[in-house]
């Protein structure tokens, strides 16, 4: 941070104090990527759908929390398999590794949303807000899920 520090005093020239205050932001707030992010269509009288998803940070984050306006409730679940029997529990946090993607994939983690709204319907987008905590400061990433096909 000392070295941005010194950039900026030496600027002389707009374009390049603006150059030094990006480089500088982008090194205190490291980036956070999610990628394909999607959910099966539903069935009807359907109340519950899964999102899946990747996501990448560039230093260590920790997912804490998920919102949709699709539904009432949305949590992020993981799936174990116990004796053949699949079983689903809540989990706080996730953590995201530096320099990882972390997968939300069928069977295994992923986004429960639950007393959906109304029928998830192939070709549509589902809102997701994705609470990421990274050096004790929370980032709300907006995400929209494809809404895929039953059959994949």
């Amino acid at each position: 941070m000392r070295q941005c520090s010194t950039a900026l005093w030496f600027c002389a020239n707009t374009a390049v104090c603006i150059a030094s205050l990006i480089a500088c932001a982008a090194r205190v707030q490291a980036a956070v990527l999610v990628e394909n992010a999607w959910v099966r269509a539903t069935v009807p009288g359907q109340k519950v759908a899964a999102v899946y998803l990747d996501i990448h940070s560039d230093a260590r984050a920790t997912l804490i929390g998920v919102r949709s306006p699709a539904a009432s409730t949305a949590e992020v679940h993981s799936t174990s398999n116990d004796g053949g029997v699949a079983k689903m529990r809540q989990v706080q946090r996730l953590d995201l590794p530096a320099g990882q993607t972390v997968r939300l994939a069928p069977n295994g983690n992923h986004i429960m949303l639950m007393d959906i709204k109304q029928p998830l319907q192939a070709g549509a987008r589902v809102p997701v807000v994705l609470i990421i905590e990274q050096k004790g400061k929370k980032k709300w990433i907006q995400v929209q899920a494809e809404v895929r096909p039953v059959t994949q």
